[in-house]
């Protein structure tokens, strides 16, 4: 009886299938194969060739067709996608497809490698000498007027070209087109001079280049993190290798890109949700054949083949952006660790404010830890005060001296962020006759007003409605936004400075492709404006004239029930705060809050975040919390209570009697009715993390055959960041 094939499958269930070798072609693992699977087909993953199956050979199927001569994943990738669906309790399948692009889950061949080109047909250069043209797409002709230009700086010059490109392209006017990757080099930049410390940091890793270590970058806001990757980057590229290098918001990769290009001298190959299929397979295809030497990209960039790794950086590491909240929920930090030790590379992970978990691992021997706690030159840390809101009349949530404060910025001409996160209008509309409020039928939580679409939207489900023009109840006019958010902020900003540009960034306002970009490009950097926004501001962005930031609604987090609520807290303070006097003007930071003495806030002004993260670690030690025990969360939900309560109430059943495992539930979740169904919870907690995986597997297949698994959604989350 010939081999047969074990394929993972990009199905949520938890095992591999068998098939008979197709009719043509040698098949291994790594390579992809189109397999039929119930009515229909699937592209899956071999993952083993097995002389045995665990079924009749007769009922085996055959394989429809290799897809693949050479195995597109290599062993590493293999063997690490294994551990990690074996970790994170993921389905195989969905292991090794979140690998995959998805232009490479079809059944088509891989795309061509060339560069993406489009230059003008003779009817765009008739339409740009005519001037026929206007807006975007003017400009568009204009910049191809000089010669063709490759997808990528396209992006780069001109922020959301590609509609405007496919929309003349069926007109006529533009012409797309393929060549290879060029070999030559680009012109790089001299790098700057490096400090003590950065130096230090440069040299420790370098010496480690060809082995396993991890190291934990530990450095203040604006100290200089980048040039160290830069640096370091250099060193790899000198020796051949390829470095990979993760950051975790789609936002911060086109001006990293732009850094590492100048100083490099290199072509980046980018890898994120924001490029089209076709950009991001051939990105990852030029790393699996070794041409990309610098691969940059958000959390799924971990899966990106380096068949000639050197080296591998995930900036700001502490991000929760980092790790998956759907489906196969894996950690990309927690991933790039697995993968540099198999790989046999140094990883360093950077941040200004470490995570608890890596400032446990460093404190235990497992990161070396590497210091910058200087910002270049002569830039000064940012000056940072309390406003007391107790007793204050205030102005649409900002009180008088923070409006002074604005107004000072401006008028000297520099710039000021006023950070609220919380988009929309208000989060609550309220009848000031019956006190009825706005909530969501399908939530039980208040709809938040959009006032510029005239809307409630439920941030929760995404539940939207028209604003009510009287009162449901009631039938009065006397209809009060209550509390503010970013929309708010901004109209009331408009009004009390009505000279300046304001500017809100926030997700209503970044939907398109591009957009983020676009607005931060408006901003000069010698002129005044004020800036409203929500963390997605607070994340690596230079810009050189903003000196003031204020953080409004400092105490929502002083009051959650999440033990993390104050690590996240903490780190949100000290990433805002470190826009402001980023260049050589001196930055001013402005924390509104109702609690001026509470204990958190009072030691991270008067001692930074390092002391506020001990006192943070003292207490999680203490209750033996993570870092310092391990977690894994059962979810459920169902349209009916009662079939969520029983499906927790068998999964508590089955579990393993054992005086090292603490369970907490079953419970409901923090939010318990979502999206019109009812949710809930178990969770699960021991002190070494191999009790708790021990149990974990035979658990997990023991919930799969429960009968009353048939009638709710359910999911188990390894380490989980969110208990929400």
């Amino acid at each position: 009886m010939p081999a047969v094939l074990r394929v993972a499958l990009p199905v949520p269930l938890l095992t591999l299938f068998d098939y008979l070798p197709p009719a043509a072609g040698e098949a291994c693992a790594g390579c992809r194969v189109l397999v039929p699977f119930g009515r229909g087909r699937q592209v899956g993953v071999v993952v083993a060739v097995e002389a045995e199956t665990a079924v009749s050979g007769s009922r085996l199927k055959q394989v429809i067709r290799l897809l693949d001569e050479t195995p597109l994943l290599d062993a590493e990738l293999m063997q690490t996608l294994a551990w990690a669906a074996d970790y994170w309790l993921g389905a195989p399948g969905e292991a090794y497809a979140n690998a995959l692009p998805l232009a490479l889950r079809e059944a088509k061949p891989p795309p061509a490698l060339g560069d993406e080109y489009w230059s003008l047909s003779s009817a765009g250069h008739s339409a740009h000498d005519a001037g026929s043209r206007r807006g975007g797409s003017k400009t568009l002709l204009a910049l191809l007027a000089a010669g063709s230009m490759s997808a990528q700086d396209l992006t780069e010059r001109l922020p959301g070209w590609r509609e405007t490109a496919r929309r003349l392209a069926a007109a006529g006017l533009l012409e797309r087109s393929e060549r290879s990757p060029p070999d030559r080099q680009l012109p790089a930049s001299l790098a700057p001079q490096l400090n003590d410390e950065q130096q230090l940091a440069v040299s420790t890793v370098g010496a480690s280049l060809g082995q396993y270590q991890p190291f934990l970058l530990d450095g203040v806001t604006g100290s200089g993190k980048t040039e160290v990757y830069l640096a370091l980057i250099e060193q790899v590229l000198a020796q051949g290798k390829q470095a990979l290098l993760l950051v975790p918001e789609i936002g911060l990769a086109p001006q990293t890109v732009r850094r590492l290009r100048e100083r490099l001298g290199v072509i980046v190959e980018v890898l994120h949700s924001n490029l089209s299929e076709g950009d991001r397979a051939r990105a990852w295809l030029r790393a699996r054949n070794g041409s990309a030497r610098v691969i940059l990209g958000t959390r799924s960039a971990v899966f990106t083949p380096l068949p000639q790794a050197g080296l591998i950086i995930v900036d700001e590491e502490h991000d929760s952006a980092y790790k998956q909240q759907e489906g196969f929920r894996y950690h990309a930090r927690d991933l790039a660790l697995v993968r540099a030790r198999a790989l046999g590379v140094p990883v360093l992970l950077g941040s200004g404010t470490p995570s608890l978990e890596s400032l446990a691992n460093a404190e235990a021997g497992r990161y070396r830890t590497l210091h910058l706690r200087a910002r270049p030159g002569t830039i000064r840390p940012p000056q940072v005060q309390i406003i007391d809101m107790r007793a204050q009349r205030l102005e649409h949530g900002m009180s008088p001296a923070l409006l002074t404060a604005i107004a000072e910025t401006v008028a000297r001409g520099e710039q000021a962020l006023v950070f609220r996160n919380r988009r929309g209008y208000a989060p609550v509309l309220l009848c000031h006759s019956c006190g009825w409020h706005a909530e969501c039928p399908r939530c039980d939580r208040p709809l938040t007003l959009h006032a510029g679409r005239r809307q409630l939207i439920c941030h929760h489900c995404d539940y939207q409605t028209r604003m009510p023009v009287t009162c449901p109840t009631c039938g009065a006019t006397e209809l009060k936004p209550q509390g503010q958010g970013t929309e708010r902020l901004e109209e009331a900003l408009i009004s009390q400075f009505p000279q300046v540009p304001v500017l809100r960034v926030d997700r209503e306002t970044t939907r398109r492709r591009d957009a983020f970009e676009q607005l931060l490009a408006t901003l000069k950097d010698d002129q005044p404006a004020i800036l409203v926004g929500t963390q997605m501001l607070a994340k690596g962005h230079d810009l050189p004239n903003l000196t003031l930031v204020a953080i409004v609604g400092v105490d929502e987090g002083l009051h959650s029930v999440d033990f993390r609520a104050g690590e996240r807290l903490a780190q949100l303070v000290v990433q805002v705060a470190g826009r402001a006097g980023r260049a050589r003007k001196p930055g001013r930071v402005l924390l509104q809050t109702h609690q001026p003495e509470h204990a958190l806030l009072r030691t991270l002004l008067a001692h930074g975040y390092a002391a506020a993260a001990r006192e943070l670690l003292a207490e999680r030690r203490q209750i033996q919390l993570p870092p310092y025990s391990y977690q894994v969360l059962l979810r459920a939900d169902a349209p009916m209570r009662e079939h969520m309560d029983a499906f927790l109430t068998d999964a508590h059943a089955a579990l393993p009697v054992s005086d090292q495992l603490q369970i907490a539930g079953p419970m409901p979740a923090p939010m318990p009715l979502r999206a019109g169904r009812q949710r809930g919870q178990l969770l699960l907690e021991a002190g070494s993390r191999h009790t708790l995986h021990a149990m974990l597997r035979s658990w997990q297949l023991a919930l799969t055959v429960l009968p009353s698994a048939r009638r709710v959604r359910w999911s188990l989350d390894v380490d989980p960041i969110d208990l929400y």
